[in-house]
């Protein structure tokens, strides 16, 4: 069996939670057999994984190309999974029509418009604001689903999302919230949709790890490209950090991320103990080494792979609302979770400071995992999903109408306008 993986970018797990969650889809396939094929239109990164190590074939491809049409129906996959559905919309139309017995998977990462709504309302909030301190004070989002429903509805990134969803013979979200609000507000079949978190059921020796004592700093980690990670590095930046080193005059805050642009390096100031650090190759190495993970996230979506880490590493965390939903269960969080400045500021330094707080927030960590994210082996799951799906397809797509609707008016726009940017670039310049 051959399955084919259509990347936005390629796998970087060592840069970010969605390259983590995209190198586990593709070591699964592989493990179910699967000869797998990576392809991607983006140029080769810097940190990008080897995926020719696990027996992975990698294949540049073109945008709107009819080369593509030919690589892929030379291929002829029995899978082909999307990574995000911008990348459904550009070759879910081509893949139809080159091998339309071939399952078509979506994986969400986190879903895009949820987040967008949240940012917006986010900036909504900061434009009623006099000057840039005030801005850099807003408080994160906790609208209500209704409102974000509202939000969502009134772009028209949602009506793309939620139609490539409709569009795919499955689609995995990492999210329970994102499912429930897909299916209660967007009407989504519960079919077309699955619960598929981190795979990965790694768990650390807990013998192994630094104690509170061993341990000093404050961290802070998240790909720099990825706006709710900048935004929290504004907000500790210009007002957390400033108060939680005034009562710790010697912690510091070491800020980790790829690709920091040099609007974040500019912020780097050894006096204040603000350090800019940059891409790190093992995250979980510095992880271990600090006491406390900060986590302020105003806005966002999907589970967060840096507070995964840090629950692994023993190392507790505070954090917003938005940063663990659907992240514990409802299971007592490994840390703290505030949303005011100055309570998120005091839970900082008490778990800091107090080490008996700070080895029950560690414990608190280790049951999440152990009870809400190991307790099923989603890995075994999502490959009964598969199989039943393939050996179901006709029925099932057969019972999702609205997609075939939307694949047959979206496809002929997408095929006509794709068709067209490749003639206009054929054209011989004026």
């Amino acid at each position: 069996m051959r399955a084919l993986v259509i990347g936005y970018v390629w796998p970087e797990p060592a840069s970010s939670a969605a390259g983590t969650r995209m190198l586990e889809l593709v070591q699964l396939l592989v493990r179910m057999g699967y000869q797998v094929t990576f392809a991607s239109a983006a140029a080769l990164s810097e940190h990008r994984f080897d995926l020719n190590t696990i027996g992975v074939a990698e294949q540049t491809i073109a945008l709107n190309c009819s080369s593509f049409d030919e690589f892929v129906h030379e291929l002829q996959p029995e899978l082909v999974l999307f990574d995000r559905f911008f990348t459904e919309e550009q070759f879910g139309w081509r893949v139809e029509q080159a091998c339309p017995k071939a399952l078509r998977i979506l994986d969400t990462e986190d879903l895009h418009s949820l987040r967008h709504a949240r940012q917006q309302l986010l900036k909504a909030a900061q434009k009623a604001c006099d000057s840039e301190k005030e801005k850099q004070s807003v408080a994160p989002v906790t609208a209500d689903n209704e409102l974000l429903y509202q939000h969502m509805c009134a772009g028209d990134m949602a009506v793309r999302e939620v139609a490539a969803i409709f569009r795919c013979d499955l689609s995995l979200l990492i999210s329970e919230v994102e499912i429930e609000l897909l299916q209660r507000y967007f009407s989504v079949p519960p079919q077309l949709l699955f619960y598929c978190p981190f795979l990965s059921q790694e768990e650390m020796d807990i013998t192994s790890l630094p104690d509170f004592s061993a341990r000093q700093h404050f961290m802070a980690i998240g790909n720099f490209r990825h706006e709710p990670n900048w935004d929290s590095v504004l907000w500790l930046k210009h007002q957390l950090w400033p108060m939680i080193r005034a009562q710790l005059p010697q912690a510091e805050l070491h800020i980790y991320g790829a690709y920091p642009p040099p609007k974040a390096t500019q912020l780097h100031n050894v006096k204040e103990g603000f350090h800019i650090k940059g891409w790190v190759a093992d995250a979980q190495a510095v992880m271990q080494s600090a006491r406390v993970c900060l986590a302020p996230l105003r806005f966002g979506a999907g589970i967060k792979g840096k507070l995964m880490d840090a629950m692994r590493c023993g190392t507790p965390s505070v954090t917003t609302s938005i940063g663990v939903e659907s992240m514990s269960g409802g299971l007592p969080w490994g840390g703290a979770v505030e949303n005011s400045a100055e309570a998120f500021i005091a839970e900082a330094v008490a778990h800091y400071q107090n080490e008996t707080l700070w080895q029950q927030k560690q414990k608190q960590g280790f049951a999440i995992l152990r009870d809400y994210f190991y307790h099923a082996d989603h890995a075994l799951v999502l490959q009964a999903r598969l199989g039943e799906l393939a050996r179901n397809i006709q029925c099932e797509r057969n019972n999702n109408f609205i997609g075939q609707m939307l694949r047959h008016h979206h496809h002929r726009s997408t095929q006509y306008m794709g068709q067209w940017i490749e003639a206009k670039n054929k054209k011989p310049s004026q």
